[in-house]
């Protein structure tokens, strides 16, 4: 079943595209990533998607049941932390006071703190505690970890994998630290400029593309198997492939199965850096 369907999305901002023809579909009970350089249209999407901004096509995405983690604090920085509670719990008619309590209880964040005096890491948490709470089937994170360090971001994606996620849910998600999120991704979409480059369930991913660790007496026959991307590593070349044969491969050097930043690269990289020597 469809938790988010897009059909022909488009957005412009004067002469600018944001969205050009966008294609898109999301499963109920995936976890998505939605990865693009900056520019590439992913905030323009998210907004389509959460009802923030106008759009021409098809758009449905079911119920209302929809919460959004920004990479901003949206919290007044006067509220005290107990507030905050006490109003999603007044405006909000699934929110579960309990278990945003239990959550916060996992937490050094006070009750009586204000967001003001709290560090950017704890806003986090809080925003986390106050969305895990609510009963929504689609949650929409943008950035959700920007500017925080390690040790809350691997803390944020391990509570949200651990005290949110069921396969009744579904998450999507946009981030730059891409590696971050590989391990707890169902698909992976890549846009740039508008549009859907990539859109893959991780199972395809995974068996579509693999790196090649040539060795350096068959390089020139690696390269005639049609890579799409190489690059250099301690002095060692590094091709990726798309399709390929993995035994024909691995009679060439090491067989391995690229990281999403790596393909990313491949597919998006390449392509600005031929449109810049255009």
């Amino acid at each position: 079943m469809a938790c988010i369907e897009a059909r022909g999305l488009a957005k412009t901002f004067g002469k600018s595209v944001a969205l050009d023809g966008v294609d898109l579909t999301v499963g109920e009970g995936r976890i998505v990533g939605l990865i693009g350089p900056n520019g590439a249209g992913k905030s323009t999407a998210l907004n389509a998607i959460l009802g923030l901004t106008p759009y021409q096509g098809e758009l449905k995405v079911l119920g209302r049941d929809v919460s959004f983690i920004a990479d901003v604090a949206v919290l007044p920085r006067w509220l005290r932390v107990s507030q905050a509670v006490d109003y999603v719990a007044g405006v909000h008619p699934r929110f579960d006071r309990a278990k945003a309590e239990t959550f916060l209880a996992k937490t050094n964040i006070k009750r009586q703190s204000r967001v003001r005096e709290l560090s950017k890491g704890m806003v986090a948490q809080l925003h986390l505690a106050l969305v895990m709470a609510i009963d929504a089937r689609l949650l929409v994170l943008d950035e959700p970890t920007l500017g925080l360090d390690l040790l809350y971001r691997k803390s944020f994606y391990d509570t949200l994998l651990n005290d949110y996620f069921d396969h009744s849910r579904t998450i999507l998600v946009t981030t730059h630290q891409v590696e971050e999120i590989e391990h707890i991704l169902t698909d992976v979409v890549f846009i740039d400029r508008g549009k859907i480059v990539l859109n893959a369930a991780m199972e395809a991913f995974e068996s579509r593309f693999c790196e090649l660790m040539v060795r350096p007496e068959t390089l020139s026959e690696a390269r005639g198997l049609r890579p799409i991307h190489e690059r250099a590593v301690f002095g060692r070349s590094i091709l990726l492939y798309d399709g390929a044969d993995r035994a024909q491969l691995a009679e060439l050097g090491e067989v391995h199965t690229p990281s999403i930043a790596d393909v990313f690269v491949a597919l998006i990289g390449g392509a600005h850096e031929r449109g810049i020597a255009a």
